[in-house]
C-alpha cells in the first residue's frame, strides 16, 4: 500500500514516512504543492497526509485538485485549529484532519480510519534481521521459530527503527525523535528503553538455547552502544 506525505518541514515529513513505513506503507515524499501534484499523478498513492501550510500551492488547493480526479483518502496535518480552516478543509473533500503536534498513534489511527471507510485495508510489515524478526502490528519480536516475547509500544517503536538501520549508528538525538516524536524524551529516558529492549532480546536468547528443537543458525542481533554518539543493532559474524 502506498502513500504520499507532503509537508515543507522535511523534519516532520520524516517523522511521519517513518511512522507510516512502520505500518508496512510504501511512503513517497514531496515538499510543496507542485511536487504533491506530480508525485500523486506518478504514484497514484493509497493515502495522501498533506500539509495545510505549503509553500507555493496551499495544501487546500492540492487537495482540492486531487478530490477533481479521484476519491483517494486525504489525511491533512495542519497547526491550525481555528474551525474555519477545518470545515474548510473538510468541505474540500478531505477525509479527515491531525493537528501538530501529533503522536504517532494517533496519526496511524486516524489513517487507519480512513482507509477502512474507503474499503482499503493497511499493509502488515514484519521486519527481519538474522533470526530476529518483530512483528511491529502485534509488538512481538522471536527468534526463527522460537517462542515470541511481547512488546511495549516505546520498545517496539525503538527495535523497528534500529532493525531499519541495521549496521548503522543512530544518533541519540535521531532516536528521541523517531522514538517519542513530539511526545519528547531525553538522554536518560533512552538508555533506560534501551536496558529494556535489551533484556528482552536477552530473554529471546535465553529461550533459543535452551530449546534443543530451536535451530538458530546465524548470530542473535545485538544493541551496540557507541559512547558520545548514540546506539545501533549489529549481528556478530
Amino acid at each position: 500500500m502506498k502513500a504520499l506525505v507532503v509537508d515543507d518541514d522535511r523534519v516532520v515529513a520524516d517523522v511521519v514516512a517513518f511512522t507510516l513505513r512502520r505500518e508496512g506503507f510504501q511512503v513517497t515524499c514531496a515538499f510543496d504543492g507542485e511536487q504533491a501534484l506530480a508525485a500523486w499523478s506518478r504514484e497514484q498513492p493509497d493515502l495522501v497526509v498533506l500539509d495545510v501550510n505549503l509553500p507555493d500551492i496551499s495544501g487546500f488547493e492540492v487537495c482540492r485538485r486531487i478530490r477533481e480526479d479521484a476519491d483517494t483518502p486525504v489525511l491533512l496535518l495542519t497547526v491550525r485549529h481555528e474551525e474555519d480552516d477545518i470545515v474548510r478543509g473538510l468541505q474540500l473533500g478531505a477525509d479527515d484532519y491531525v493537528t501538530k503536534p501529533f503522536s504517532p498513534r494517533q496519526l496511524v489511527a486516524r489513517a487507519q480510519a480512513v482507509l477502512r471507510r474507503a474499503g482499503k485495508v493497511p499493509a502488515t510489515a514484519t521486519r527481519t534481521v538474522g533470526p530476529l524478526v518483530l512483528d511491529p502490528n502485534r509488538r512481538v519480536a522471536r527468534l526463527a521459530d522460537g517462542p515470541p516475547v511481547s512488546l511495549a509500544p516505546l520498545e517496539c517503536r525503538l527495535l523497528d527503527y534500529l532493525m531499519l538501520n541495521t549496521g548503522h549508528v543512530l544518533t541519540t538525538e535521531a532516536i528521541i525523535q523517531h522514538v517519542w516524536a513530539y511526545e519528547g524524551a531525553d538522554r536518560d529516558m533512552l538508555r533506560q528503553l534501551v536496558h529494556r529492549l535489551r533484556g528482552k532480546l536477552e530473554q529471546l536468547a535465553a529461550s533459543a538455547s535452551s530449546d534443543p528443537d530451536a535451530a538458530i543458525a546465524s548470530p542473535t542481533p545485538r544493541i551496540e552502544t557507541v559512547a558520545g554518539l548514540g546506539y545501533g543493532l549489529t549481528v556478530d559474524n
